[in-house]
């Protein structure tokens, strides 16, 4: 039995309902929140508001903060140096808590969960969470499938 592929969503420019859908509508079944801070000014976003959004849904929400993107790395992406957030990122990843939740989140694909990592960055080629479904389909073997919600 093959594995479903790996997802991942940025939120930048759209509406948390049409996340919302994009996300039910690729069948996804954990949405794991990737940011180190799960705060939004953008209405739906914050943590308690997506877990019940997505919960109503028939979705998990988990938060796993040590996959977020340290400060400086937010700044970069910012400013609109990802070489210098994949740096900064990479060495994150090397710290015991990120180790541990790339380990969670790995296990959760492997045991064939249709799972979505969310950050902000609408393009996942400017975000860290390209990075994180790199390592988590290379260990699992899985494609990843970057979901686009309708921008507002």
């Amino acid at each position: 039995m093959s594995r479903p592929p790996f997802f991942t969503i940025g939120y930048e420019q759209v509406s948390s309902a049409a996340v919302l859908d994009t996300l039910s509508g690729a069948g996804v079944d954990l949405l794991v929140d990737v940011r180190a801070v799960a705060a939004s000014r953008r209405a739906g976003f914050s943590k308690s508001h997506l877990a019940a959004g997505v919960s109503e849904r028939g979705i998990g929400y988990l938060h796993l903060r040590g996959l977020g993107t340290p400060a400086e790395g937010r700044q970069a992406a910012r400013s609109g140096h990802y070489d210098q957030l994949r740096r900064i990122y990479d060495a994150h990843l090397a710290t015991p808590t990120a180790q541990e939740q790339l380990d969670e989140l790995t296990a959760l694909v492997k045991a064939g969960r249709r799972v979505c990592v969310l950050c902000f960055e609408r393009h996942p080629e400017h975000c860290h969470r390209q990075m994180v479904a790199d390592l988590v389909c290379e260990r699992v073997g899985v494609a990843v499938e970057h979901l686009m919600a309708s921008p507002v």
